[in-house]
């Protein structure tokens, strides 16, 4: 998938019946579950994390299949209305110090069913799909239990208290957008007790481009402080403490450019923040959440396609999805590679024969001056996304705009020619 940037079966296959059969009766295998995928997901990982303080971001994104009336392929609504497909939620290990993409901690791809369910403030907490949120968590720190720090980030649907009181521990932490305005111990809501507090510092906010956003700068005022959440009625789960005590952090745009909705961000962490610069500090974590964006745009729309899928079952989609995270997750790696900023190897993505392809390519592509060379360690992942960057129409040069997930989709797919072509090279030469 990596290679081929695609999760077609044909493709994969080369056009091979028989390839094409393997693959289909491989999915179709009772033996080989969605869970032993995920299961399978954090094995290159644990290594990587080893020593480090890890960023473990977690979100959900829904995967849209085609369907008819007469054919839903056993697929499960995913929005109001007429939409059919699969629910992926995962979690990537990010490293803290160099934002360098670990690989996959965790996760759970799903489809619903049509059972109507009693009301969901009726439900306990392990019949909710927000359970996924506390059981992801708790793959990550058995994934990450040779880390020396672990800190879970989510967006606004992991604010809920069964979440703040159930995860943290020695060495972990959370950072999770407020979605809920919380009612506190001391009486009062967690928006007006934000309101109270006074700004403490002013600042710049870089915003990456989103489908619904340019990019562009915001200029922020900053808050902090500390409150107390109270257990909600809705928490049946009898074990769960009266309150936890977080720390909140707001970043606040009071002047956004015009007809741009302004940024506001209410940050809660079990970090301490006891600073300006410890708030800012949560709020350059929180921005990581970006990783996982693009992860989720590799595996459907920039990249892999994989809501293009053809195949006719529920039970091989979930599969599909499951095998192409980690493909995805890859490929993000090999992006984030091209400036040599990690250690990983190029075998965490190549085969030995197309890493054998990788440096005759290499030879060719490298030019007579130093500023043409590929500056990496040879083997190496970043030495490999030079090569592939270059194939894809980057000039190589440092001074150069540093290539994106389009040059790379363009690369691969020429590297994929090449690749075969040499692997037959002791089948046609003489």
């Amino acid at each position: 998938m990596v290679a081929r940037k695609s999760v077609c079966l044909c493709r994969l296959a080369d056009g091979i019946r028989a390839a094409q059969v393997r693959f289909g009766r491989f999915l179709a295998n009772r033996r080989v579950t969605v869970e032993g995928v995920i299961e399978s997901w954090g094995d290159r990982t644990k290594l990587a994390a080893k020593g480090l303080h890890v960023l473990a971001i977690q979100d959900t994104s829904e995967v849209r299949f085609p369907t008819t009336e007469e054919n839903r392929r056993d697929l499960g609504k995913i929005k109001k209305g007429n939409v059919f497909g699969v629910l992926l939620h995962a979690m990537l290990g990010i490293d803290a110090k160099s934002g360098t993409c670990l690989g996959l901690l965790g996760g759970k791809v799903w489809t619903r069913d049509d059972i109507v369910k009693a009301p969901h403030a009726e439900r306990p907490l392990s019949e909710k799909e927000s359970h996924r949120w506390l059981t992801t968590a708790y793959q990550a720190k058995e994934v990450l239990s040779q880390a020396s720090m672990i800190t879970f980030i989510g967006d606004r649907e992991s604010d809920f208290f069964a979440y703040w009181a159930s995860v943290p521990g020695n060495n972990v932490h959370l950072i999770s957008r407020a979605m809920n305005d919380h009612a506190l111990l001391e009486g009062g809501t967690l928006l007006a007790a934000v309101e109270r507090i006074a700004i403490a510092d002013r600042g710049t906010i870089e915003l990456r481009e989103r489908a619904n956003r340019r990019p562009r700068e915001a200029k922020v005022g900053l808050r902090f402080g500390t409150v107390v959440l109270k257990r909600p009625w809705t928490a049946k789960k009898d074990d769960l403490p009266d309150s936890v005590t977080v720390n909140l952090v707001q970043v606040k745009e009071p002047h956004p450019p015009k007809d741009v909705e302004p940024i506001t961000w209410l940050l809660l962490t079990t970090h301490a923040v006891n600073s300006a610069a410890d708030a800012w500090q949560i709020v350059d974590w929180y921005k990581q959440r970006w990783i996982i964006e693009q992860f989720f745009r590799e595996l459907k729309t920039q990249g892999l396609q994989i809501e293009d899928s053809q195949l006719e079952t529920a039970n091989r989609l979930l599969k599909l999805v499951a095998i192409a995270a980690i493909a995805a997750a890859i490929i993000i790696q090999l992006v984030q590679a091209r400036d040599g900023r990690n250690a990983q190897l190029a075998s965490l993505a190549f085969t030995p024969s197309e890493i054998e392809t990788l440096k005759a390519l290499n030879k060719k592509l490298e030019g007579k001056t130093e500023l043409q060379k590929n500056p990496h360690k040879p083997g190496s992942l970043a030495w490999a996304a030079w090569v592939i960057a270059k194939l894809g129409g980057w000039n190589g040069y440092p001074s150069s705009k540093p290539p994106g997930p389009i040059t790379f989709h363009h690369g691969l797919t020429y590297f994929r020619a090449f690749a075969e072509g040499w692997a037959f090279r002791d089948v046609c030469m003489p």
